[in-house]
């Protein structure tokens, strides 16, 4: 493709991500005009029998200056997209292995079972084997197992938070929270008892939504080993009420001495704030400077 063609595209993806439309398509455009340079990319991981329970992982090029800074061991980020645990597909995220892996991180990218196919808790179940399956094996990519992060936006910071704060499901799959160093929320929905998305009520089994199932409801000091968070949200979310989720998730973790950083962005809306992630759209919000400086200096426990 050429220049002018990926410039065209990216025009016609902002447009799309400004209007808060983000789909497969718009996903993939953006993906496009992703480099596949800077990392060596190994996909279709199993780590469960599954089709869906698949990962890809992307590991800094040894000769780059982001890796040359992590010798000794790069840090790991397991990254769970969002899609109101209907859809989505790992390989429309390769922007977020990319960015990820521009600032020496290793990226983890799961695909997870959605409805309808399965409903709650289990894609917290496959989140929660495929961070355990990292745990077991990233060292064989360079990954420093004292620095393994899980990260998500919507639905994915959903899956990510359950992991991080419930230790039951990583239990189960033969790990605990406090083999994490931390975790990172976008725009995730924390706190969304009673459901009143049409298309997430049968995801939790609406009207007999278990209030377990709730994020807020799983802040513990010994349950979670005090994992310090970073949670962002964009002012103008329309989809995911940010007081009420990222805010109110925030307060609880503080008022149980939980290490918290919580960021609230002005330009971003629900949809753009991953996408803000990636190289084009960057000037949006300094998202991955946020992410990057927690996954370098986190928060003590």
């Amino acid at each position: 493709m050429s220049i002018f063609g990926k410039l065209l595209m990216a025009f016609g993806l902002l447009v799309l991500v400004l209007g808060g439309l983000i789909a497969c398509s718009p996903l993939s455009a953006l993906n496009a005009v992703t480099p596949d340079s800077g990392y060596n990319k190994t996909a279709g991981i199993a780590y469960g029998a599954n089709p869906r329970q698949q990962l890809d992982i992307y590991v800094p090029q040894a000769d780059s200056a982001a890796a040359q800074t992590n010798k000794a061991g790069k840090p790991v980020v397991v990254f769970f997209y969002g899609g109101s645990w209907n859809s989505g597909s790992r390989k429309d995220y390769a922007f977020v292995g990319d960015a990820l892996s521009s600032r020496g991180f290793i990226a983890v990218l799961p695909d997870y079972r959605v409805y309808p196919e399965v409903r709650y808790p289990e894609f917290v179940k496959d989140s929660a084997q495929a961070v355990a399956w990292t745990l077991q094996h990233i060292k064989e990519y360079g990954g420093d197992l004292s620095r393994v992060f899980v990260m998500g936006h919507s639905a994915g910071a959903y899956n990510a938070a359950m992991v991080a704060l419930d230790p039951r499901w990583l239990k189960e799959a033969g790990a605990a929270p406090q083999q994490l160093r931390g975790w990172i929320g976008l725009a995730g929905p924390y706190d969304f008892l009673p459901i009143e998305n049409p298309d997430v009520k049968p995801v939790f089994w609406f009207p007999d939504s278990p209030p377990d199932s709730q994020p807020v409801n799983h802040v513990s000091d010994a349950g979670n080993g005090g994992l310090p968070a970073l949670l962002i949200a964009s002012h103008k979310d329309k989809l995911v009420e940010a007081p009420r989720n990222t805010g109110g998730l925030a307060n609880l973790l503080r008022q149980h001495q939980v290490p918290v950083q919580e960021v609230y962005f002005d330009n971003t809306s629900h949809a753009s704030l991953v996408v803000s992630l990636s190289r084009p759209f960057r000037h949006l919000a300094p998202t991955l400077d946020q992410v990057a400086g927690f996954i370098e200096n986190p928060p003590q426990k």
